[in-house]
């Protein structure tokens, strides 16, 4: 549904815009200059001008509604990094429909569940998670399938759906349709843990907060190549790095996915002056060559120059945001010194409030519940798609959003991100971070990964075990290693937060952005 301006005379900084008008300016303004650059891994890059998107755009959003798909009806998208995710993002907003981006880690039960929580009509997907869509998504009119698994060729081939390439139509026939930046644009589905997923909804406005406030925090230009790998189904890739790209006019390049071993020849290869990265992508980057001369400028990711991260050569600022906010609520400083391990200032776009469990402004120091405030529909999420109550109980009674994550006010406005609320443990009565257990081993020599979460104790309530992923997987790892980590441990933390339990692992379940999934964590560990 639409968000109903509420008070008469408002004019927002949207008013008459939406997406496609952004789409189109650039086409006009920009016509030639690349705006997306395919870098699959086993053939040659290609390039795909403003202008030349535009109109694929157009004769994708033609077929669509050739096809029967009308304004205000949901699609599914279930793709990994591609191209045609892009196309079929702009297309489905173009025609006024919503495109519903879905994590292709998803479960069949999940995929289930996407789908006939939003009513879906149709899906766009790849070989290898046709069968998936089409045995769980069975209210779909449609599925079309494009030809490739992220640049690969797909394993067999695909009887199941038809053909992407035969959804497009005639650009000169892209729909028409009245602007309304407050229209739903788009959807994405949050990991949930102790309930469903929820729909997190986007107007119009909101996409074009997220480009025109990311690119003004991330200081991107019109000459700037935004080197992009983390997953498109996301907020981070599509809005930080896709949509801020977009606003300025400048070059995105699309990775299927992140590979320590293409990174930098990708990054020489096309210029590339930005990225959007993650620890776990930058920690395995550091075991590869660093060429000196790349010609990054600004990396941006979890907190502010991490130390052990300076042998990039590159100023790194940190950032906190949410699907929910569309960019970030707390941003680093691109000119200015920052606090090494911060997450930023509070944006000034935005309320930001942290407080302890009675409500009270923490001081310095202190760590408290983090909450923030914009303007639904624009600066924050729509809504929680056909989820009255939880879109009414995310927010307290002066309209802050409650995030459910946990900072620490540092001097001079900084701020240090925490935990997740999910992720503080209760041992024999004392509140303990997870992440501050996993920053003392995270520095131990022979760690690459570590990850803490809770274990049920029958007389302390729960107790704290970690996973260790070692520098060169279980095989290699020091005969020694368990004990440096407790030796570690025993040093830098109190008696109750220190690990009552270690294994050693090759790897971890994952979520969206390469993060650890704790909650399957806990299950082993049950």
């Amino acid at each position: 549904m639409a968000i109903q301006q509420t008070a008469a005379g408002i004019v927002g900084p949207f008013d008459g815009l939406d997406v496609p008008w952004l789409l189109r300016m650039r086409a006009e303004v920009r016509r030639d200059h690349p705006f997306l650059i395919w870098a699959p891994f086993d053939a040659p890059a290609r390039h795909w001008s403003y202008g030349e998107f535009h109109e694929r755009v157009g004769a994708l959003a033609a077929g669509l509604a050739r096809r029967g798909v009308k304004p205000g009806e949901y699609v599914l998208i279930h793709l990994d990094n591609c191209i045609e995710a892009l196309l079929a993002w702009f297309a489905c907003v173009e025609l006024g429909a919503i495109a519903v981006t879905t994590n292709t880690r998803s479960a069949p039960a999940e995929m289930e569940y996407f789908s006939d929580h939003c009513g879906a009509v149709a899906a766009i997907t790849q070989p290898a998670y046709a069968e998936v869509v089409a045995q769980n998504c069975r209210n779909l009119s449609w599925m079309a399938v494009i030809s490739h698994d992220a640049g690969a060729a797909p394993a067999q081939v695909v009887s199941r759906g038809d053909s992407f390439k035969s959804l497009f139509a005639d650009s000169a026939d892209r729909p028409k349709r009245e602007t309304d930046p407050l229209a739903p644009c788009s959807v994405q589905y949050t990991s949930g843990t102790t309930s469903r997923p929820k729909a997190v909804l986007w107007t119009h406005a909101n996409a074009l907060w997220g480009a025109k406030i990311n690119a003004a925090h991330e200081d991107l230009h019109a000459s700037d190549v935004h080197q992009t790998y983390l997953p498109l189904f996301h907020t981070n890739a599509l809005a930080y790095s896709m949509l801020a790209t977009l606003w300025v006019g400048a070059t995105c390049v699309i990775q299927p996915r992140f590979s320590a071993s293409r990174f930098w020849n990708v990054a020489r290869e096309h210029g590339s002056t930005w990225t959007s990265t993650i620890p776990f992508c930058m920690k395995a980057l550091l075991e590869q060559e660093i060429p000196r001369d790349h010609k990054f400028r600004l990396w941006g990711t979890a907190v502010n120059e991490p130390p052990p991260f300076a042998a990039f050569g590159v100023k790194i600022i940190g950032w906190w945001g949410m699907t929910e906010t569309i960019t970030h609520g707390i941003i680093g400083e691109v000119d200015q010194p920052n606090i090494p391990m911060s997450i930023g200032r509070a944006a000034p776009e935005y309320q930001i409030r942290v407080t302890d469990d009675d409500g009270r402004r923490t001081a310095v120091g202190d760590t408290g519940n983090l909450a923030i405030k914009g303007i639904p529909g624009l600066s924050l999420f729509a809504e929680y798609l056909h989820n009255e109550k939880a879109t009414r109980e995310s927010f307290d009674e002066h309209g802050f959003f409650l995030t459910g994550d946990r900072v620490t006010r540092l001097d001079n406005g900084f701020i240090k991100f925490g935990d997740r609320a999910k992720d503080m443990l209760k041992v024999g009565g004392e509140n303990v971070a997870a992440s501050e257990i996993e920053q003392v081993i995270a520095i131990v020599s022979g760690v690459r990964e570590a990850a803490v979460v809770a274990k049920k104790h029958p007389m302390l309530d729960e107790v704290p075990v970690v996973f260790i992923i070692p520098h060169g997987g279980v095989a290699g790892a020091p005969p020694d290693l368990q004990d440096r980590v407790m030796a570690a441990c025993r040093k830098g933390l109190a008696d109750f937060k220190v690990p009552r339990e270690i294994r050693l692992v090759d790897d971890m379940p994952r979520s969206t952005l390469e993060k650890v999934a704790k909650a399957e964590l806990r299950k082993m560990v049950e």
